[in-house]
């Protein structure tokens, strides 16, 4: 029941979300800025998902063989397109990395197809990955937010009352991190040990690090080289360095995991954080939703890799009914 519901209630609250942003701010006004855009920064904005989906694919790849499992270029070309593209269309922002976990795990590892990937380590593989992404983008929101005086300063006003609420957030985050650590070392044979055990060998390694690290912010790069292509084809007269701090909160929004691929939550974070910066909070949503349809266009070979498959699947369902009938 509570599978068949979440995806309604990610809906609902996505609907919820820019349903009140279209109450409170100017629809007409966003949806002129968005037929106006410009074709060639459009087409820059959606060129930038092939080395975003490369170096992804590339992380996802180191991460599987340091895990102890194989990963072939292609496929994880393919899987991290199809992927992307699921995440745009479905509730949730990270059912499409589950199917990439779930189709890696139950593909078969040699020519013959008779053995299968090891699932466990497959999903491991995933979850590694994706967190490798987020830690790297949680960094940089840091660190924009550090490096913006007005975004900073208006940051600290808005939330000063909730200050002593995020230190003990804090401690309990450090306390739980503690506890997982001392636990892998106390009981190397359970599942959390198995997890944190990868954790170190494809993440956390002197060996490692510094790659997870350097792709993560290569792909966080092409994020906010969309953003930066998304200003350009709305007519936004802003410097670089003024919407430059801006970005990287508005992609952490986007990972809180409540609505389809987080619309509603994007344009939320950005009505709220330009005007903490002294920016309109129309033009902050107008560049988010200009932002989720290139993302959303820039992913469309994922649907590409879906229709193939299905086509794919029927043709070899096709040659069994045949063979079962007795035709050659």
């Amino acid at each position: 029941m509570n599978r068949r519901l979440s995806p309604w209630l990610r809906l609902a609250v996505t609907l919820a979300l820019l349903g009140v942003l279209a109450w409170r701010l100017d629809t007409g006004q966003l949806l002129e800025r968005l037929t106006a855009l410009s074709p060639a920064w459009v087409a820059l904005a959606v060129l930038l998902g092939l080395p975003q989906i490369a170096i992804s694919a590339w992380r996802w790849r180191m991460t599987a063989h340091r895990v102890g499992i194989a990963l072939r270029w292609p496929t994880a070309i393919r899987e991290y397109y199809l992927a992307t593209f699921l995440n745009q269309v479905l509730p949730g922002g990270v059912l499409g990395d589950a199917a990439r976990a779930w189709r890696h795990g139950n593909a078969p590892t040699n020519a013959a197809g008779s053995q299968p990937s090891p699932s466990g380590p497959a999903v491991r593989a995933v979850i590694i990955e994706r967190a490798s992404g987020q830690v790297a983008l949680l960094l940089v929101a840091v660190a924009a937010v550090s490096l913006s005086p007005a975004l900073r300063h208006g940051i600290a006003r808005a939330w000063q009352p909730w200050t002593t609420t995020l230190v003990w957030l804090l401690l309990a985050v450090l306390l739980l991190v503690g506890v997982i650590i001392g636990v892998s070392k106390r009981r190397p044979g359970t599942a959390l040990a198995t997890f944190c055990r990868d954790v170190r060998r494809a993440l956390l390694t002197a060996s490692v690090w510094p790659a997870q690290l350097v792709s993560s912010l290569l792909v966080i790069a092409t994020y906010v080289a969309v953003f930066l292509c998304a200003a350009q084809a709305l007519g936004l007269q802003r410097p670089v360095s003024q919407l430059l701090p801006l970005i990287p909160p508005l992609l952490m929004a986007m990972a809180i995991p409540l609505t389809i691929a987080g619309w509603g939550l994007r344009e939320g974070a950005a009505a709220l954080i330009w005007p903490l910066a002294g920016l309109p909070a129309q033009e902050g949503v107008a560049l988010s939703v200009a932002y989720g349809l290139l993302v959303l266009a820039a992913s469309l070979p994922g649907l590409g890799v879906l229709l193939w498959d299905r086509r794919a699947s029927q043709a070899v369902s096709l040659r069994r009914k045949l063979a079962s009938e007795g035709h050659p």
